[in-house]
């Protein structure tokens, strides 16, 4: 019992390697003729085995040569028409596939991966796969415009491009075309207009070829690209400076002849008119506004004439003022003795010591002529001010 229990232990655990480090793959792959294929091969990874060597070997015309080899130096590229054109991931354990870029019709074949595994008890275990490959040259097939951005109705000014886009066998050529025109437009896949006008309105096409398709072209289908104008806003405009998103536009012209102009832009525009602009007149016969007079035309004579009444009325007041110096009238201020007054009016009480004292004796009379002191200056204002005259005579 423990023989046959051993034996059935070895089975199970040989059927689950093989099952574990199968290798898969594809009987065939075709390849385009200067693309790029992968060959297929790629197995389950298990803890219990390590790859210690993976190979991928090329049969052709009953001759094998090894193309790539990995181990643990690295990898070897063995045969220098693959160098810098094959490739085998590094850090994706399963996966030994083969990448071939920039087929040539000579990398035909068979192609044959091989994997070696070493055990916890250092046995090795040897799996392969083999794959034909296929490279053919293939004709430009037929091409698709496909459009960037919004699609193929844009307004003016914006920008666009138009990609076309074939299979086939590098290199392809790719050329432009208008309908209706023989000359092609560009040369290049893309078809870009950096800024559209309504002039660029119209139907287009492409064409695409290599040197597989023996110099036969083949024509996409014609798309319709269509340009919208921009809104047009029509004003007379005199000596007026407008603003628009930061663009500036100010008229050249210094008369005061009506100039009409087009704005043409796609966002609201506002216009800042200058504040010596002359304001539009009621239509002539002809039908073309008529300019009015500019507030300007009147300036100059009313300062002209404000200048002049000034000085007219500042001589006059000079005039006036000397006249009124002159016309002056006198005022006569009579200083009497103490003792007449006391006889003059007997109801005032004066003292008896300025009856007795020498200088109230005598009467001095005082003219006063042109002497103004301030009191002087207040009296006759308010007296002008109670009886409405200029003198008091």
């Amino acid at each position: 019992m423990g023989e046959v229990g051993w034996i059935v232990l070895f089975v199970m655990t040989f059927i689950s390697c093989n099952a574990f480090l199968d290798l898969s793959s594809v009987h065939q792959v075709t390849g385009t003729w200067m693309g790029s294929t992968t060959v297929p091969c790629t197995y389950v990874p298990s803890e219990d085995f390590t790859q210690q060597t993976l190979s991928w070997s090329l049969e052709r015309d009953s001759s094998t040569s090894t193309i790539f080899r990995r181990d643990d130096s690295g990898d070897h590229i063995l045969l220098s028409k693959f160098r810098g054109r094959v490739s085998v991931q590094k850090h994706s354990p399963g996966d030994a596939s083969l990448r071939i870029q920039n087929l040539e019709i000579p990398d035909s074949g068979h192609y044959t991966c091989q994997i070696i595994w070493r055990s916890r008890d250092n046995s090795l275990i040897t799996r392969e796969v083999t794959t034909i490959v296929k490279v053919v040259k293939v004709a430009a097939t037929k091409p698709i415009i496909r459009a960037a951005g919004p699609g193929l109705t844009l307004p003016a000014g914006a920008s666009t491009r138009l990609s076309c886009e074939a299979g086939g066998s590098p290199p392809i050529s790719y050329r432009w075309f208008r309908a209706g025109r023989a000359e092609p437009l560009s040369s290049g896949a893309e078809l870009a207009w950096p800024s559209l006008r309504p002039s660029d309105s119209g139907t287009y096409f492409c064409e695409a070829h290599n040197r597989a398709g023996a110099g036969a072209a083949q024509r996409s289908d014609a798309v319709q690209l269509t340009v919208t104008d921009l809104p047009t806003t029509t004003v007379a405009l005199q000596r007026n400076v407008g603003t628009t998103r930061g663009h500036h536009s100010t008229t050249g012209q210094e008369d005061s002849s009506d100039m009409e102009h087009t704005v043409t832009d796609p966002v609201p525009t506002t216009r800042v008119s200058r504040m010596d602009t002359a304001p539009v007149g009621p239509f002539t016969d002809t039908g073309s506004p008529r300019l009015a007079a500019s507030p300007l035309l009147y300036g100059l004579p009313a300062a002209l004439g404000g200048a002049a009444l000034g000085a007219l009325l500042a001589a006059g007041l000079g005039c006036w003022r000397r006249r009124r110096r002159k016309d002056e009238p006198l005022y006569e201020v009579a200083f009497r003795r103490t003792a007449d007054v006391a006889l003059l009016h007997p109801e005032v009480e004066v003292p008896a010591k300025c009856l007795q004292e020498e200088t109230c004796s005598s009467t001095e009379k005082t003219t006063v002529k042109d002497r103004k002191s301030p009191e002087y200056e207040n009296l006759v204002t308010a007296m002008e001010s109670q009886y409405g005259t200029e003198g008091i005579y």
